[in-house]
């Protein structure tokens, strides 16, 4: 395995880091019981898409948008999702000296302006999948500061999920010990003690498109309606029968 100096060597490319993270995860687990994976940014889908083939479950995208740090605009202070459902930063926030009403006005703006759009861009401005009472797997293709990440467990914490569990192929060691507090499960194959950037633990990589991320999207919304028409069917048979 390859120590944290070691980089550009943990994957070759998203296919390597789906494998290794697929490798990583309690696969029983999750078949033996009613399981749905969200993709948590656009880099994620391909990942929860991985492991909801393995799984043979369903498979959406949630999506967030950041709230900027006012005088700093590559500096994430918050994040929005699309359940309206936000989480700051409390350290960076404070540090700064940020109000908390920016905050909160800047969240608003971002999920009307922005975070709808992605919905009906993705979507096509269907709501995300059911999943009270479900397992959820939370798949993201990283996680450097965890902010995306507590967005999306608040986000189906308030969608009544049973039991929520985090699939990611690399994270940040401080981070993974924090999210072991606050959901049922975190799978990782590669926990970095002083992460830098996704990039350079990847051999090839390369931002997925918006067209990649539709046809993902798109193909798992039609094998969930072409499941729910030959549920309809079957019922109708058993009926007539």
């Amino acid at each position: 395995m390859p120590n944290d100096t070691d980089i550009n060597s943990y994957f070759k490319d998203r296919k390597d880091a789906s494998n290794q993270l697929i490798e990583a995860l309690p696969i029983a687990l999750f078949t033996q019981n009613e399981t749905v994976v969200i993709g948590v940014s656009e880099g994620g889908v391909f990942f929860a898409d991985q492991i909801a083939k393995k799984i043979h479950a369903q498979m959406d995208i949630l999506l967030t948008e950041p709230i900027l740090a006012p005088n700093n605009p590559e500096l994430a202070i918050a994040m929005i999702s699309e359940t309206e459902e936000v989480v700051m930063h409390k350290a960076l926030i404070d540090s700064f000296g940020i109000n908390e009403d920016y905050v909160y006005s800047e969240a608003q703006r971002k999920y009307e302006e922005e975070v709808l759009a992605y919905v009906y861009r993705y979507r096509k401005g269907k709501d995300l999948v059911s999943l009270k009472g479900k397992y959820v797997v939370l798949a993201d293709e990283c996680i450097e500061t965890g902010l995306t990440m507590m967005v999306a467990l608040k986000s189906v914490i308030a969608r009544e999920a049973k039991n929520i569990y985090i699939a990611t192929p690399i994270l940040d060691r401080t981070v993974y010990q924090n999210l072991l507090t606050v959901c049922d499960g975190v799978f990782c194959p590669h926990k970095i003690q002083n992460y830098i950037s996704i990039e350079y633990y990847y051999k090839n990589f390369e931002s997925m498109t918006f067209e990649e991320i539709e046809e993902i999207v798109i193909r798992q919304m039609n094998t969930e309606y072409d499941d729910e028409k030959k549920q309809i069917m079957d019922k109708s048979i058993r009926i007539e029968d």
